[in-house]
């Protein structure tokens, strides 16, 4: 089981459509905002800081699915819960409850892959096996 992390949002009005509801792919990047700070809250550095230890670059988003229930719109604050729900050999797949208090606005899964540059293949990456200590500290 994995743990869950808060990412808190202040809509802004920027972010609403003309009719002062969130406009919608903005969900998409507020998850993967919320993505990075899963693994940062369990104490996994960033990106940045993986390349230099272990090679890896990032977690590719391999595939998104996200299902509305209720509108957000400027001012208000909500929260994107994300945890693990999945781990597979190379993916995993993280769910995103997003919320404005206990009412639940969204909710999203994303499959992700932890991904090097591919030595054999200059200018591509490629998926590897889940690092253990990656596991262990989202459990």
């Amino acid at each position: 089981m994995s743990r869950v992390v808060v990412y808190p949002v202040a809509v802004c009005f920027g972010d609403c459509d003309p009719a002062g509801i969130v406009f919608f792919p903005n969900f998409s990047r507020w998850m993967d905002a919320a993505s990075l700070n899963f693994f940062v809250a369990c104490g996994i550095p960033v990106w940045r800081e993986l390349v230099k230890t272990h090679g890896i670059i990032g977690t590719p988003l391999l595939e998104i699915n996200t299902k509305f229930f209720k509108p957000a719109t400027y001012g208000e604050t909500i929260e994107v819960h994300t945890s693990i729900d999945e781990w597979q050999n190379k993916t995993f797949r993280q769910r995103h409850v997003v919320k404005r208090g206990d009412v639940m606005l969204c909710e999203g899964t994303e499959v992700r892959a932890f991904c090097i540059k591919d030595p054999e293949q200059p200018g591509r990456i490629k998926a590897i096996p889940v690092p253990d200590f990656i596991r262990e500290a989202c459990a």
